[in-house]
């Protein structure tokens, strides 16, 4: 993705813009990741804190991640659409999902991770290596 980039939640109250280029761009089949996103996997990209410039105050709440480190999920206290993650584990860096970019035709997934917990019928991108883990 070229820089600069936005994006925000569905009802407006929550924008972004970042000012760096992801360090990665990902599927996460964890199950929390599942739980949250509602789906079999949840498609983010990962950004270094210092990079990103948010307005409007996401609820939060954390969760014991797979990991074994904590990991505190953003989203819009208004319609509720997922936003970011922060872990204790990577700290300094967020992940955003990738639904909130204004342009999300320009996400590209390039490593699945977590595969350990993927649900079996769930379908893999076998251009794009795997994970069970963190890598």
């Amino acid at each position: 993705m070229t820089t600069p980039f936005s994006g925000g939640c569905t009802c407006g109250a929550i924008r972004y813009v970042c000012s760096r280029t992801p360090v990665a761009m990902l599927n996460c089949h964890c199950l929390d990741c599942q739980r949250s996103s509602g789906a079999p996997f949840a498609s983010g990209f990962i950004v270094a804190d210092s990079g990103i410039e948010i307005t409007g105050t996401p609820k939060t709440y954390s969760v014991q991640a797979a990991s074994g480190g904590v990991a505190t999920r953003s989203f819009c206290p208004e319609c509720g659409s997922p936003l970011f993650t922060r872990g204790d584990v990577n700290p300094g860096f967020m992940s955003v999902r990738f639904p909130t970019l204004d342009d999300a035709s320009k996400f590209q997934p390039m490593l699945d991770i977590w595969t350990a917990s993927a649900q079996p019928w769930a379908c893999l991108n076998q251009a794009i290596p795997h994970y069970p883990q963190l890598p």
